[in-house]
């Protein structure tokens, strides 16, 4: 009896996320006076502005997730109670949580003087 119920809803969620998809890919259709590219929603900029954009994302969600990984790492030793394994699991989070963080920094300079270097040439504002 279960079972059947649970099919139904999955069955009902699959329907409704049918039906609400449509409209989206209807939108998706060819524009008049575009090309394919830029109807489509793709970036018209140069192959190396996409990869410095999407390393600079990149390196922010990895900053962030070191910055939570810190904060949870600082929860789990103030709830150690004086247990010394999970102290240990704590300090052992909180220091990959460090190196995660000096990682994403490293990186994020790195990038930067990369695109620096490269553009010591260019005509163009930063």
């Amino acid at each position: 009896m279960k079972q059947s119920l649970i099919l139904k809803h999955v069955g009902a969620l699959a329907v409704s996320l049918l039906v609400f998809s449509v409209p989206l890919v209807v939108f998706g259709q060819w524009t008049a006076g575009q090309n394919n590219a830029q109807s489509g929603g793709t970036p018209d900029s140069s192959i190396y502005e996409i990869i410095r954009t999407t390393m600079n994302y990149l390196l922010a969600i990895l900053g962030f997730i070191a910055i939570i990984a810190f904060v949870i790492a600082g929860i789990l030793y103030l709830t150690a109670f004086g247990d010394e394994k999970r102290i240990g699991t704590a300090k052992n989070a909180m220091f990959y949580s460090i190196v995660g963080i000096i990682v994403a920094l490293i990186g994020y300079v790195i990038v930067n003087a990369v695109d620096s270097w490269l553009r010591a040439g260019a005509n163009t504002q930063i």
